[in-house]
């Protein structure tokens, strides 16, 4: 028997293991439960300090993690460990060779292992992984160990998702730090020079130091460590340095700060990608995508025509851009109903406006894109003041933003739905206006309203 969201949220922040690992599932699934679940777990996030170890694969991340993980544990730390995997080429799963690696911990319960797969992200890490560190930190483990896939240059996701980041290389690779420096190395707040058993360990050192001298200077100079990951030499120095650079971190805002810019980054990535989402569910067809797809590839067509006329197809449905502006509410006194929206509903009053031919005057209180308008008679002979008598305060009319108020008029008219009063009469905040009569639209009023956006 599953349990209930909440359940499973009390669980987790409890430090249940098992609760733990299926709430990471469900975020691995792309689940509603997991995506609300990490909602409610949310502000008890960010008290963990994240550790990421990345670098080029075959350098020894994986047998280094172990020993960090045995350093912590010597200190009775309770920590987590995320190993990004490589995605299987059949079944987009993790193939779990960082898991095997660290078998000797998986009795631990002081520590916690999840691998999980990149899920063919070039920056080396999946979204689900951010999610996962935040379950495992609202979980209360401290640190968090964030392994990267180990894909080279390119792997730099991991500077918005960790605090301190180590950039794990090995002897050997003396004569490519020029290559890779312009991405993997710039990330780096330790360098860790592992298998210093085998020859050329001295001469990286010395190319990695002679980058740093070359670099701009900062207030973090990031140190070079020695370490042999397979007896555990130099880990001491390590777990110092990672201390060393969290108290550097805690100094003013620096930690916040970076926090601040990985979160922006992560909020605009999901943004993007339910935007996509939502764009894709408007209806384009497969068979259309396909199409299109083919095209660019056979160079018939390039790619940003192609995207352009799937974003032209889809704003098709509405004619010259049309979109909800405001909610019209016809009051006896903006002073007297603002409160409402204002202090209660936490509204803000943006601007306060007279409409001369109107006989009005209009408070604006934006709610989300669109807005609400209090609209109070300045005139008995005012259409407004006559639906007050008529009917009472309450909503007077649904005013839609119109790229084209003459072609929108156009379209009523051919509908056979008629103007009421003047059509492209000046409105607020510059605009031209015109109202469609209620006896044609089942008794609302319809206000079209068209800005100058230049």
């Amino acid at each position: 028997m599953s349990r209930s969201p909440d359940d499973l949220a009390t669980a987790v922040t409890a430090g249940d293991s098992l609760a733990l690992a299926r709430a990471i599932s469900l975020i691995e699934e792309g689940s509603p439960r997991g995506e609300a679940l990490l909602g409610a777990l949310y502000s008890r996030t960010g008290q963990a300090s994240v550790i990421g170890i990345t670098g080029p694969p075959g350098v020894g991340k994986s047998t280094l993690v172990s020993r960090l993980i045995a350093a912590f544990r010597a200190q009775d730390r309770s920590l987590g460990v995320v190993a990004v995997d490589p995605s299987s080429a059949f079944s987009g799963g993790a193939i779990l060779g960082d898991r095997i690696r660290m078998q000797e911990h998986a009795l631990d319960e002081g520590v916690f292992i999840r691998s999980m797969a990149s899920r063919g992200q070039f920056g080396g890490l999946s979204r689900a992984s951010r999610d996962a560190v935040d379950l495992i930190a609202a979980s209360g483990r401290d640190p968090i160990l964030v392994e990267t896939v180990g894909v080279g240059q390119d792997e730099v996701d991991i500077v918005r998702a960790a605090d301190t980041v180590l950039v794990v290389l090995t002897p050997g690779q003396g004569d490519d730090i020029q290559a890779i420096k312009a991405g993997l190395l710039e990330i780096a707040d330790i360098f860790v020079i592992n298998k210093t058993d085998q020859p050329g360990a001295d001469r990286l050192a010395s190319d990695l130091e002679g980058m740093l001298a070359l670099g701009e200077r900062t207030a973090w100079t990031p140190p070079i460590l020695k370490t042999t990951a397979i007896d555990g030499g130099g880990v001491t120095d390590l777990v110092a340095s990672i201390a060393r650079h969290g108290a550097h971190l805690k100094e003013g805002d620096r930690l916040a700060e970076r926090r601040r810019v990985g979160l922006q980054a992560r909020f605009q990535e999901i943004l993007r990608e339910r935007l996509l989402e939502r764009l894709m569910a408007g209806g384009v067809a497969d068979g259309d995508l396909a199409g299109l797809e083919r095209r660019v590839g056979e160079r018939a067509i390039d790619p940003y025509t192609a995207a352009r006329g799937i974003i032209d197809r889809m704003s098709a449905g509405r004619p010259d851009g049309t979109v909800l502006d405001h909610l019209g509410v016809a009051v006896r006194s903006v002073q007297d109903r603002v409160a409402l929206y204002r202090d209660i509903l936490g509204l803000d009053l943006t601007s306060v406006e007279e409409v001369e031919g109107e006989k009005v005057r209009v408070a604006m209180l934006p709610a989300g894109r669109t807005r609400i308008e209090l609209v109070e008679p300045l005139s008995d002979d005012s259409t407004v003041a006559r639906f007050i008598e008529r009917r009472g305060e309450g909503i007077h009319h649904i005013c839609f933003e119109v790229a084209d108020l003459d072609a929108a008029m156009k379209r009523f008219g051919d509908a056979g739905l008629v103007p009421a009063g003047e059509t492209g009469r000046p409105g607020t905040e510059g605009s031209r206006i015109a109202f469609i009569h209620p006896k044609g639209t089942g008794g609302i009023l319809i206000e079209l309203r068209e800005t100058d956006d230049e």
